[in-house]
């Protein structure tokens, strides 16, 4: 790829001029990371900004988070609200100490660019209670049974340790997925790249094989969002994403 084509890449992802090129870590991430694997096709950039985003948010870097938020807001990718969804949902698969820290970066980057933009400062999205769900207790662990079957495409556990009572079935089914800001297959997206990164074997297979079996993902989607986050999260965990995929995939197959 030229470079001319691997610089506009990096424009059109990042937002801004790329920077002079002087070790060879910074010739790679222009002719790699931006001329190869960004200008892919088979994964939406939007989808891509989802897997760097969740990568470079566990993996504490303050600058390429700075970035990528900035990057994520400035080229309209994702909104302001999408964003701060997207902490809420990271938060739960990758905890909250990190995502209190993206937060604070997104809030940070929105000011930047509203004065770089020279644009009044917009009042902060406001929060409808609408969107915390039923207080019913009883019909809110109700929902969040069938949403678990419906994301997972298995059986919910029982709801017998605060775990999966309070936890999994109370919140993370029974509010989190249900959730508006981000659809269904944004959150697949999401939780396949925190799982991946947390080392979870079990939550790596479940979430893998659904998001396949659901149709949310495709196989060759998957695939890319394997690549993509072996470039953000290292390729040794990469391999086991793209192991399980291709093991989730044999299994719909057979």
């Amino acid at each position: 790829m030229s470079d001319s084509v691997t610089d506009r890449t990096y424009r059109e992802v990042m937002t801004v001029d790329p920077p002079p090129v002087s070790t060879p870590f910074e010739q790679a991430t222009r002719d790699f990371v931006f001329g190869q694997v960004w200008s892919r096709p088979g994964l939406s950039r939007r989808d891509r900004r989802l897997v760097t985003l969740t990568c470079v948010a566990a993996a504490d870097a303050p600058q390429p988070i700075d970035d990528h938020v900035y990057a994520a807001l400035g080229s309209g990718d994702l909104t302001l609200p999408e964003l701060l969804e997207f902490v809420l949902h990271f938060a739960v698969y990758c905890g909250w100490p990190k995502a209190s820290h993206v937060e604070g970066v997104i809030r940070r980057q929105w000011a930047r660019l509203q004065t770089e933009r020279d644009e009044p400062v917009t009042p902060w999205p406001a929060l409808d209670n609408a969107t915390l769900g039923p207080n019913d207790w009883d019909a809110r662990l109700e929902r969040g049974v069938k949403e678990f079957i419906d994301v997972n495409l298995l059986p919910a556990p029982p709801p017998d340790t605060p775990y999966t009572h309070a936890g999994i079935l109370s919140y993370v089914f029974g509010h989190l997925w249900q959730r508006p800001g981000l659809t269904r297959r944004d959150r697949r997206v999401i939780t396949v790249a925190c799982v991946a990164i947390d080392d979870s074997p079990m939550p790596l297979q479940t979430h893998v094989g659904s998001a396949l079996g659901s149709g949310d993902i495709t196989k060759p989607e998957m695939d890319e969002i394997a690549l993509h986050f072996s470039v953000y999260y290292g390729f040794a965990k990469g391999e086991a994403l793209q192991a399980s995929a291709d093991a989730g995939w044999a299994r719909l197959q057979s």
